[in-house]
């Protein structure tokens, strides 16, 4: 094997405690997530981040599925014309959109807008399929790219085309919408939760804050990093707006026409930047189990060529039998050392990471060393007989304690402040839980004067009971998080 190589200086990401905006661009790039395309503000998903996507992809298609919904594919190019049919839509989206005017070397009757999101074209397609109450409800999820022409881009966070799945359903009442806009919300949250290892809040978007268009807007909320706010899905109830202006109308049992109640609900790859910005640190990526794209890397160690067969074919013997229920990778690259495979594997995030050397043959062992835990505190030799078996335990117990690290890290960084004085405090390094009393006047002054939003009023607002606005005194309701997002 070559001689062991020192990981220079110049080989470190810079600490997150230093910059945390440095950090997250160099560790993206480095991992081989992804890079920046030609276009300004766009970016090409590399294969480690794609296989990411994927992951997530499948386990939210599998929930999808379960609760009744089917994928379709609807065009890219919308009639410039369906937007403006939806005033607060159009208004909303105005600035981001993307416009071709020329095709086929020809002016165009037509401007055609390159979507930013589906409603519209979704709503004209609904119009025609939707006749009776027999018709509903429509659930219908998407898989695809929009594009919204962002001024300030990066990577996963905000791009100027990104990828995503956008939902769309018709129904026949606002209960049966409203009942669906909480259910996707949920889905999310338990995704968030449960494969991500990301402790969200659930909640109701102000409404200067919700989706435009929209009645009512819903998200899950979740803390980077940096103490960062990131709104990792949303769920919407749009009410009758677009099924007004598409003309989405059904016959109901008593055979009069109504207007149907409509909803959409979206997750992008934004969750990918969430899932860095929330496990990851100095040295690079930390994955959980459940979506990362390797599991397990397996990395034989030798000395001579003698050694080299005999390491080798046991590696690959342990790499069948794992490959049967993990998703594996063997690393047998001669022309770097063992050493250099360890940085570049916890730099990649790769939960546990298993070294076989002559010995292990000869004992019939492997060590087995934890990505969420350093050194030599997360390492265990373990028997080769029953591997599988340890592997599992291993990678549900990395899953596990990414979340109440996450979970934990969250809550000790949520505080309740007692006047407004203290909220601009808080909100500087963190979040703050306070009361509002509604009117847009206290939240615009909150974003003006600290550069923190509302990021939702949450669902559950416990046993608090009414208090008073932390803006303005007056009595409130209901509290809301407050935070610097991105």
């Amino acid at each position: 094997m070559p001689v062991e190589e020192n990981v220079t200086d110049e080989k470190k990401l810079t600490p997150r405690a230093q910059d945390f905006s440095a950090w997250y661009n160099e560790v993206v790039v480095r991992a081989e997530l992804a890079d920046y395309a030609p276009v300004r503000g766009c970016m090409v998903v590399r294969p480690y981040g794609t296989a990411l996507w994927e992951n997530c992809q499948q386990s939210l298609d599998r929930r999808f599925k379960e609760t009744g919904h089917q994928n379709a594919l609807f065009p890219l190019l919308i009639p410039m014309s369906f937007l403006q049919k939806e005033a607060q839509h159009v208004e909303g989206f105005a600035p981001e959109l993307a416009v071709v005017t020329h095709g086929g070397g020809k002016e165009l009757e037509e401007p055609l807008v390159v979507r930013p999101t589906s409603e519209t074209v979704i709503g004209y397609m609904y119009a025609k399929w939707i006749r009776s109450y027999r018709d509903l409800p429509i659930l219908i999820n998407q898989w695809g790219n929009v594009v919204r022409w962002e001024m300030r881009t990066r990577l996963f966070l905000r791009t100027l085309e990104f990828y995503w799945q956008e939902g769309h359903t018709a129904h026949a009442t606002y209960e049966e919408a409203q009942e669906e806009t909480i259910r996707m919300l949920n889905i999310y949250a338990d995704f968030a939760t449960n494969d991500a290892a990301i402790p969200v809040v659930t909640g109701r978007k102000s409404d200067a804050e919700k989706f435009a268009g929209a009645d009512a807007s819903y998200s899950i909320e979740a803390m980077m990093g940096n103490k960062w706010a990131l709104q990792a899905g949303t769920s919407h109830n749009l009410g009758q707006n677009f099924a007004k202006a598409f003309n989405i109308q059904y016959l109901d049992r008593n055979n009069e026409l109504q207007y149907c109640w409509t909803t959409s609900w979206g997750l992008s790859t934004r969750i990918i930047g969430g899932i860095i910005m929330v496990h990851g640190d100095d040295q690079g990526l930390k994955f959980p189990p459940k979506l990362a794209p390797y599991q397990v890397v397996i990395i034989p160690i030798w000395r001579t060529e003698d050694q080299k067969s005999t390491v080798l074919e046991a590696a690959e013997r342990l790499r069948r039998e794992l490959a049967e229920r993990f998703r594996v990778i063997l690393d047998a690259r001669e022309e770097v050392t063992p050493g250099w495979k360890f940085n570049e594997w916890e730099l990649r995030g790769v939960p546990l990471r298993l070294e076989i050397g002559p010995r292990d043959v000869e004992q019939g062992t492997a060590v087995l060393a934890r990505r969420d835990i350093p050194g030599k505190a997360g390492k265990s030799v373990v028997p080769v007989a029953g591997l599988s078996h340890a592997v599992g335990e291993l990678l549900d117990l990395i899953q596990a304690n990414l979340l109440a690290a996450a979970t934990a890290f969250r809550d000790a960084n949520i505080h309740e402040p007692k006047d407004y004085q203290e909220l601009k405090e808080v909100v500087a390094d963190g979040w703050a839980k306070a009361y509002w009393c509604g009117d847009p006047a206290c939240e615009a002054k909150i974003k003006d004067e600290t550069k923190a939003t509302s990021r939702n009023i949450p669902l559950d607002q416990g046993d608090a009971g009414p208090g008073s606005c932390i803006v303005c005194g007056r009595p409130a309701k209901e509290w809301a998080y407050w935070a610097r997002a991105y």
